[in-house]
């Protein structure tokens, strides 16, 4: 009896990890790739949806304690960090997992070289800061500039322990480094908000969590640099990496601009509305996002000297996002303006609408992330950027076009922009895997339809319900309930395939 508890109790432990595997490695022969693919997509799902968690309470105890005005000011600074950060790793992460076996002279070479870059770096942005300070009218961000730049300097020290980590599908030990950062350093920024810190208490947070993430990698890899600063097998690779770190740069442009453009022209109250409102996007829309980025780039890899089985993996991969993604992203943007008002209160009311429209853009990143990996384990960084690039452009040009008319049709046109651009991505995959967009369509639209009506038939039900917990609560639950059944009453193959493979291996262990 005690045996049948027990292995009921690890059968539901298991189903996690079971979905993932269903859907992402029933076309892989090779056993171990299929137990690192699985292994890596659970604990990729299951760390960024618990980091998420612990952000999200952190966060709400910091919505009561700062203001907009607070998360504005630094999320004008943020865009200088991300970049000397994409500078400083400079694609080498993907570029050594893309190498079959990296060898310790190219870990080394990379080591004394994101090192030497990062010092510089910092440096540099020390003395730029009273010009970035200029630039926005406000001299308070000077002091907030330089220790918010040290999160890069730090950041410097453990890339190639995350590119080890990364590399080798060791995801549950990247997720202990990101979890463990994420509770201490939450607690910090949470403890100096209460001590009345104000906008301190984001960068002193963020500086921390850089900090101990650092150091986890370090404590996990098993990897050394040495004293040998041979830098050629680093340059060998930067003709791939060089072209991954321009696309991260124009990437961080693109998703900072309305950081810069409404701290120069609206204020930092506008920042810091709108940042509040990305942050809940970005967590959110983070848990799906990294179950594909810690597995993605590495299991197609290893699958793409075989179109058949590479489209069929990719395919596999493209439809559990859509499965996860449109109704985890679309439902928050439903229950947005509640969920705001209940979190922040009335000072953060502005923030409800930016969410529910940013929603709608979150719902379909994992899509666009998806798309990048495939460039990039196919080798071609150059496409990546390429299209990267051009997306960029498109945002700012927009963006500047629309600034007369105001914030909203600029958060209209951001988001409509990102989403059509998938079509462009797509253009690229059928180029380079023969993946047509037919294809693409069939596994991606068949979602979003069931998604949205669903959604649509939660708000009819529930538009007459005033009191705001029981609104968000109602909608919640009807909207999971609903999708769920109409999954399986449409004959969904990707729910019955993951519930007949969970009975199923539940049979097979208690067989063994």
């Amino acid at each position: 009896m005690r045996l049948k508890r027990s292995n009921d109790l690890f059968r539901l432990m298991k189903c996690g990890e079971l979905l993932f595997f269903s859907y992402l490695c029933i076309a892989m022969e090779e056993k171990s790739l299929k137990q690192k693919t699985a292994g890596g997509m659970l604990w990729g799902g299951l760390s960024n949806g618990l980091m998420q968690v612990i952000a999200a309470v952190f966060g709400l105890v910091l919505l009561r304690y700062l203001t907009p005005n607070d998360y504005g000011k630094v999320a004008m600074l943020n865009i200088f960090a991300a970049l000397a950060n994409a500078l400083q790793e400079s694609g080498f992460m993907a570029a050594l997992c893309n190498r079959k076996e990296p060898t310790h002279e190219e870990y080394n070479a990379v080591f004394w070289f994101n090192l030497l870059v990062s010092a510089s770096l910092y440096i540099i942005l020390w003395f730029l800061a009273p010009l970035i300070a200029d630039f926005y009218g406000n001299d308070e961000l000077i002091p907030l500039a330089r220790v918010l730049f040290l999160g890069f300097l730090l950041s410097g020290l453990g890339t190639v322990q995350r590119a080890y980590l990364f590399g080798h599908l060791m995801v549950r030990q990247s997720s202990l480094c990101s979890l463990t950062a994420m509770l201490l350093s939450g607690i910090v920024g949470v403890a100096m908000a209460m001590k009345g810190f104000a906008y301190w208490a984001i960068v002193t947070q963020a500086v921390t969590f850089v900090l101990i993430t650092q150091l986890m990698a370090w404590f996990f890899s098993p990897w050394r640099p040495s004293l040998s600063f041979n830098l050629k097998p680093a340059w060998q690779m930067f003709g791939f990496s060089s072209k991954l770190m321009l696309t991260n740069i124009v990437n961080i442009c693109n998703l900072h601009a309305f950081s810069v453009l409404l701290g120069k022209f609206f204020g930092d109250h506008t920042a810091g509305v709108y940042s509040n409102a990305k942050k809940w996007n970005d967590m959110a829309s983070s848990t799906i996002n990294g179950m594909v980025t810690s597995v993605a780039q590495p299991t197609l890899a290893q699958v793409a000297e075989d179109e058949g089985r590479y489209r069929q993996v990719f395919r596999k991969m493209l439809r559990f996002v859509c499965f996860v993604s449109f109704p985890a992203m679309l439902g928050l943007g439903l229950v947005a303006q509640e969920f705001i008002l209940l979190a922040g209160g009335e000072k953060w009311k502005e923030s409800g609408l930016i969410l529910a429209l940013l929603c709608i853009h979150g719902a379909f990143v994992p899509i666009t992330t998806l798309y990048s990996n495939l460039t990039i384990s196919k080798g071609r960084s150059d496409i990546n950027m390429a299209c990267t690039i051009g997306q960029c452009l498109a945002v700012w040009a927009g963006l500047i076009l629309l600034y007369p008319y105001g914030f909203l049709p600029m958060v209209i046109y951001f988001v409509c922009l990102n989403i059509a651009w998938l079509v462009i991505w797509q253009w690229f995959a059928w180029r380079l895997t023969g993946l047509t967009y037919f294809e693409a369509l069939k596994d991606i639209v068949p979602f979003l339809i069931f998604t949205l009506a669903v959604l649509a038939l939660t708000w009819w039900l529930t538009k007459g319900i005033d009191n705001l917990w029981l609104l968000l609560i109602s909608r919640v639950l009807i909207a999971a309930t609903l999708y769920a059944g109409t999954m399986w009453l449409s004959g969904a193959k990707i729910m019955r395939e993951a519930i007949h493979y969970i009975f199923n291996k539940g049979r097979d262990e208690d067989a063994q």
